[in-house]
């Protein structure tokens, strides 16, 4: 007789659940936009998890930066690359590099980003063309380079940082919501082409996190008390907010999860 809502016992399929599932261990990590907020998370959250680090970032100090300290005090490696990502020879040059690196890369972290914040009838064509360029196509420059060796290999774990503008309209960002609403679909296509070859592509949308990014939405006090009234868990989110969903999607543990874009947003699209 079968007994309905029980677990299942230790032989069944959840028997290997487990930190192992999570353990990233020997694998090479790639994170663009690693030298501060979300990409510092979430590279800091990947090599707690035991995988080593090459950031990314157009910025990023050769040495002694944030994230090469939280990667080394984690017992792992880091190396550091400077590419700017408003810059497609640039990228090129990165996915050159990072292809021809000792070791295979094992998962990508797309989270390089910009955004430009003007009402749509301001908006100039520099603000646009840049905002596609770094949230975007360069996200796919790169990833179908990496991308094409992870096939070859027959695995590989490829993440993208999409929005909750990957679903809904935003203000005064139509460059920013374009770019992200693509990612989400990007996301998917890719994941079509792909899983059968063992890639799996998937996305995490952060919500209202307390970044660079959202510092003049947290400056206004009308518009920040907004967001807050919205948000079903009360207060803004934090970068390290991010890491757990950063870890699983890299991990094992989501082997059998493709095309997702998995929001992280204190609840606002459940609101």
């Amino acid at each position: 007789m079968t007994n309905v809502g029980m677990s299942p016992s230790v032989d069944g399929p959840a028997a290997g659940v487990g930190h192992a599932m999570f353990d990233l261990t020997g694998r090479l990590a790639v994170v663009t936009g690693a030298r501060r907020g979300i990409g510092l998370a979430m590279a800091s959250a990947l090599a707690t998890a035991g995988a080593d680090i090459v950031g990314v970032s157009a910025h990023l100090e050769a040495e002694g930066s944030e994230v090469q300290r939280r990667v080394s005090a984690a017992g792992r490696s880091f190396t550091a690359h400077r590419a700017d990502f408003a810059d497609r020879r640039a990228v090129d040059a990165l996915a050159e590099r990072l292809c021809t690196l000792d070791r295979p890369v094992d998962i990508l972290v797309n989270n390089a980003g910009t955004i430009a914040r003007a009402p749509a009838v301001e908006y100039s064509d520099d603000m646009w063309d840049r905002v596609l360029e770094v949230d975007l196509s360069n996200q796919f420059v790169l990833t179908r380079r990496i991308g094409r060796a992870m096939i070859r290999r027959g695995h590989g774990k490829i993440l993208f940082t999409a929005s909750l503008l990957s679903f809904q309209g935003g203000i005064n960002v139509a460059a920013y919501t374009a770019a992200k609403s693509a990612i989400a679909g990007l996301t998917k296509a890719l994941s079509n082409e792909w899983a059968p070859l063992g890639v799996n592509v998937n996305a995490i949308a952060p919500g209202y996190i307390a970044t660079d990014n959202t510092q003049a939405l947290q400056d206004d006090p009308a518009r920040s008390r907004s967001i807050l009234d919205r948000i079903p868990a009360r207060r803004w989110g934090r970068p390290d907010d991010l890491a757990g969903a950063t870890v699983f999607l890299a991990s094992a543990a989501s082997d059998y999860v493709n095309g997702v874009v998995l929001p992280v947003d204190g609840g606002w699209l459940g609101r």
